[in-house]
């Protein structure tokens, strides 16, 4: 009964002390980016998004400090060795918790550039965050899904393009694009329903690591894959802030980028996508075999 007043007094205290640190740096990013937008020179633009990346790092290092030493959270990470920050990589990762992304935010601030996801279009209209991701360079763009190409054909490899128009820009600052492969968190009915071969992941999804590597495979450093293992159950966000996870183990892999898969063309060669997906289950493999001797 305590433990659980404790809790919740934790959880209380974490949300509150995390929305007042996200109201004293979202001020200034906003107005930042508001400001980038109205001057669109790329190189005054890159310079403010090298602010507003500082921004959001001490964001995430403040949230990261308050979770380890109020909530109590002890990470264990192992394989970093070789990360830089001034680097560009490709993370890729298993998708277990709402709680993995502020895991791998603890782990990765400031040790490799800051993490950018691919985000749907869409998703730029959203109050005030469309604007702050738009700012911090979060690759937005269409995914157009197998029953629409069908009907359109004439949209096939729009998605292709689009990708490697967002990830143009890119070039002029290191970043680390982040992906969750398997497209959704595990949980048993989705891993029996997908008649998963693998204990503890779903089936990874190839396409989108294959449009980064088109897009990006000549600035891509290595791929950096990340193994997420919760040793005492799958936690939520809630579980998370107030205390009731005590310890992450991560898992990292900095691989070269095989030279195989460069250059391919993943949409029409079908001898490509299969050696891609190939490539892709051995990593996840090996991912299992990691989980299962955790």
């Amino acid at each position: 009964m305590l433990d659980t007043l404790f809790n919740h007094l934790r959880l209380a205290l974490n949300l509150a002390i995390i929305a007042i640190n996200t109201l004293v740096h979202a001020t200034p990013l906003l107005l930042l980016a508001v400001v980038k937008l109205l001057i669109p020179i790329r190189a005054f633009r890159n310079a403010v998004s090298k602010l507003l990346v500082l921004i959001a790092e001490n964001w995430i290092w403040f949230n990261s400090t308050v979770v380890t030493f109020i909530a109590g959270l002890s990470v264990q990470a192992e394989g970093l060795q070789g990360l830089q920050r001034d680097g560009w990589y490709l993370v890729i990762c298993n998708h277990q918790s709402w709680a993995d992304i502020p895991v791998l935010q603890k782990v990765f601030n400031r040790r490799i550039p800051f993490l950018k996801f691919f985000l749907k279009r869409e998703l730029i209209w959203v109050p005030v965050l469309g604007l702050a991701w738009w700012a911090l360079d979060f690759p937005f763009m269409n995914r157009h899904s197998k029953e629409l190409l069908k009907k359109r054909p004439e949209l096939r490899g729009k998605d292709t393009e689009a990708t490697r128009k967002a990830c143009e820009k890119f070039r002029h600052l290191p970043v680390s694009v982040m992906n969750f492969v398997e497209g959704t968190r595990f949980t048993q009915a989705k891993h029996d329903r997908r008649a998963s071969p693998y204990e503890h992941l779903l089936v990874p999804r190839s396409g989108g690591i294959a449009f980064v590597f088109d897009a990006m495979g000549s600035m891509l450093n290595a791929v950096v894959d990340v193994t997420l293992i919760y040793p005492n159950g799958r936690p939520g966000m809630s579980d998370l802030l107030s205390g009731r996870v005590h310890l992450v183990k991560v898992h990292v892999d900095v691989i070269p980028i095989p030279a195989e898969l460069l250059g391919g063309d993943y949409e029409n060669d079908k001898d490509f996508r299969i050696r891609f997906q190939a490539w892709l289950n051995a990593r996840w493999a090996i991912k299992d075999a990691i989980m299962k001797a955790s």
